[in-house]
C-alpha cells in the first residue's frame, strides 16, 4: 500500500511536470503555429513534434495526478466523481492532440490554422470538465482554505470561459479579460496546490 506522503509527492511532482510541458507546448509551439503557421512548419518542424509530445506528456501526467489525488482522498464522497471529470478532460485532451501532427503535412497557412483551431476547440470542451473537477477538488481539499478558494474560482472561470466561447458572437473582443480571469486563479491555485503537496501533503 502506498503511503499518503508518497501519493502527495507523486501528485505534486506530476503537477510540476504538467506545468513545464504545458508552458513549452502552449507558449512556444502553439503560439508559433498561430502567429506564423507556414514558417513554423517549414523551418521548425522539430519544435512542432516536440510540442506535440509535450502535450501528450501533460495527458499522461494528468492521469497520474487524477489517480494520486483519488487515492489520497478516496474516503471523501466526492473523490470518485472529481476523478472521473479529470479523466474526461485527459481523454478529450488526448483526442485534441491528434490534430497537431497533421500540420506537418500541410502546405498552406489556412490549412494549418484550421488544425490549430480544431485542437483548441476540442481542448476547450475538455477544460469545461476540468473546471468541474477543480470545483469538486476544492470541496474535497478544504484545507489550506485559500488554495481551495483559488481552485474553486479557477474551476468556475474555466466553465465560464468555455461557455462564453460558444455563446458570445464577439468573444474575441473580451478574450484578454477572460484569459486573465482564468489564468490568475488557475496558476495561483494549481501551482500552490503542487507546492503544498510536495511540502506538506499527505502528512
Amino acid at each position: 500500500m502506498i503511503s499518503p506522503r508518497k501519493l502527495a509527492l507523486t501528485a505534486g511532482g506530476s503537477y510540476l511536470i504538467i506545468f513545464v510541458a504545458a508552458i513549452f507546448a502552449n507558449f512556444y509551439m502553439l503560439e508559433a503555429l498561430s502567429t506564423d503557421p507556414l514558417g513554423t512548419v517549414e523551418q521548425q518542424p522539430m519544435a512542432v513534434r516536440v510540442g506535440t509530445l509535450a502535450f501528450l506528456i501533460t495527458v499522461v501526467f494528468d492521469v497520474v495526478v487524477a489517480w494520486a489525488l483519488y487515492e489520497l482522498y478516496r474516503s471523501h464522497a466526492l473523490s470518485g466523481l472529481s476523478t472521473l471529470f479529470r479523466m474526461m478532460h485527459a481523454a478529450i485532451m488526448g483526442v485534441a492532440v491528434f490534430a497537431l501532427p497533421e500540420v506537418l503535412a500541410l502546405t498552406t497557412a489556412e490549412e494549418i490554422l484550421h488544425q490549430v483551431t480544431r485542437f483548441n476547440t476540442i481542448w476547450l470542451i475538455g477544460l469545461f470538465f476540468f473546471g468541474i473537477h477543480l470545483v469538486l477538488l476544492a470541496r474535497i481539499l478544504c484545507k489550506p482554505k485559500w488554495i481551495a478558494i483559488f481552485l474553486a474560482l479557477a474551476g468556475v472561470m474555466y466553465m465560464v470561459d468555455t461557455a462564453a466561447h460558444f455563446l458570445l458572437p464577439d468573444y474575441d473582443a473580451y478574450a484578454d479579460v477572460f484569459l486573465a480571469a482564468v489564468a490568475v486563479p488557475s496558476i495561483v491555485g494549481e501551482m500552490s496546490l503542487a507546492v503544498w503537496l510536495l511540502r506538506k501533503g499527505g502528512n
